[in-house]
């Protein structure tokens, strides 16, 4: 009897794992189970009354890398590739990136020159940041927060204001929380392999193998540092679920699990309410809180690890303007935890995806909020109003983009405890 391998979650990695499981030279029996009735997880796309598409969730994906390039091949394997929306190496979006601190707004430095001299915020040129990188010893510990990494290699200035800000903008969550063993693993193993981080993201660039084909190529070529889909990302999953149905995966929607057991020939049982499947493999997709739930009493040593990977909760607040123009031009602007603990930063979406402006276009930015501010208010018993989020998105707009009108629509979306914000770290007391 053929093998049977049962995937839980039907967000992005879920259907990506019963794809490739799919295609396999000996495929075996898929079923894809998802909670909801929805699939896609946290990429969702909305369209205006005006056809401008909003984006609830990730707007972009960056192509670098042999992850970035297995995406772009999955997009042309499902006919994906006539609807990319591509982002240049020589468009601002791709050029220019900016934090906000003390009230304005500063570009990041970029190329050798950007390095050579003083560069708000930052009070010394990132040139020396660069010097006592490459002169640090190697750390000693087997783990460590991604601020302490970053205070130790850079230099305290960089590490409260740019990783920082980076760290609420990838994981909405707290440098001085996050390991950077979990995180960001190839700072990690650049450290611990070259002693120096830049040298060791030099030295150890492009040894990856990597899939090769026409928009691989030309996406190297015109060096994107991100792309979108005309239609919205959630183009990427809507594909991928049609193509499961082709293949003869087996997808429940609303069919949440309600726990796992080791059967005593060794096959999983997966419990779902007044049903159960049977599996020789089971394929987890789902945050880890759920799934520290869903193991057997044997498994519990792996779920107090899981239980200890908490999430916060973001907001995505999808803004549109009309005959507004924004004061610069880039992909947007991160805001350090000093400066403003409940905004995280401002995407300007119209500056990287025009074609998704609708017509007549309309200026788009999504403010992103929350994260640990989250926590604390949901500590002292606080609750978030969608009402207080929009008020709070618009506040932020108009102060730190002069964008003072009333915006023309305005979606407000948030994420419950979906982004990991500590990851434990590993080897450490």
């Amino acid at each position: 009897m053929g093998r049977t391998v049962v995937v839980l979650g039907g967000g992005i990695s879920g259907l990506a794992a019963s794809y490739y499981l799919s295609r396999a030279p000996c495929a075996p029996k898929v079923v894809l189970v998802e909670g909801s009735e929805r699939l896609g997880g946290w990429i969702r796309s909305v369209r205006g009354p005006d056809g401008a598409v909003f984006e609830l969730g990730p707007r972009g994906i960056r192509p670098a890398g042999a992850l970035g390039a297995r995406t772009l091949q999955l997009v042309s394997e499902l006919g994906l590739g006539s609807e990319v929306l591509p982002v240049r190496g020589d468009h601002p979006a791709a050029q220019n990136r900016f934090l906000y601190v003390g009230g304005a707004l500063h570009a990041l430095p970029s190329g050798f020159r950007g390095l050579l001299r003083p560069s708000p915020p930052f009070s010394k040129p990132l040139l020396w940041a660069g010097l006592r990188e490459l002169t640090t010893p190697r750390g000693k510990d087997p783990d460590e927060t991604v601020h302490s990494f970053a205070e130790r290699r850079l230099g305290p200035e960089v590490a409260s204001l740019a990783v920082d800000s980076l760290c609420r903008g990838v994981f909405a969550g707290n440098s001085r929380e996050l390991s950077v063993r979990s995180c960001f693993p190839s700072l990690f193993r650049a450290e611990q392999t070259h002693r120096s981080v830049l040298l060791g993201l030099l030295l150890g660039a492009g040894r990856s193998s990597q899939p090769d084909s026409a928009i691989i190529r030309q996406a190297r070529a015109e060096r994107w540092s991100q792309w979108s889909l005309r239609g919205g990302l959630e183009m990427l999953p809507q594909a991928l679920a049609t193509q499961l149905t082709h293949r003869g995966v087996s997808v429940l929607r609303g069919q949440p699990v309600s726990g796992l057991s080791l059967q005593a020939e060794g096959r999983w049982k997966v419990c779902l309410g007044n049903r159960s499947l049977e599996a020789d493999h089971v394929i987890s997709a789902v945050p880890a809180s759920v799934l520290s739930k869903l193991l057997p009493a044997d498994a519990a040593p792996l779920a107090r690890v899981l239980g200890t990977i908490t999430a916060v909760s973001v907001a995505v607040v999808n803004l549109q303007y009309r005959r507004a123009r924004l004061p610069v031009q880039g992909f947007g602007h991160l805001v350090p935890s000093s400066e403003d603990p409940g905004v995280l930063g401002i995407v300007y979406d119209s500056v990287a995806f025009p074609e998704q402006d609708g017509s007549p276009p309309g200026l788009r930015v999504t403010v992103m909020l929350g994260g640990s501010w989250f926590q604390t208010l949901e500590a002292k018993g606080s609750a978030v109003s969608q009402e207080a989020l929009r008020r709070q998105a618009q506040e932020a707009a108009a102060t730190q983009l002069g964008l003072k009108e009333p915006p023309s629509h305005c979606l407000v979306h948030t994420h419950r405890t979906q982004l990991p914000s500590f990851w434990p770290l590993r080897g450490c007391p």
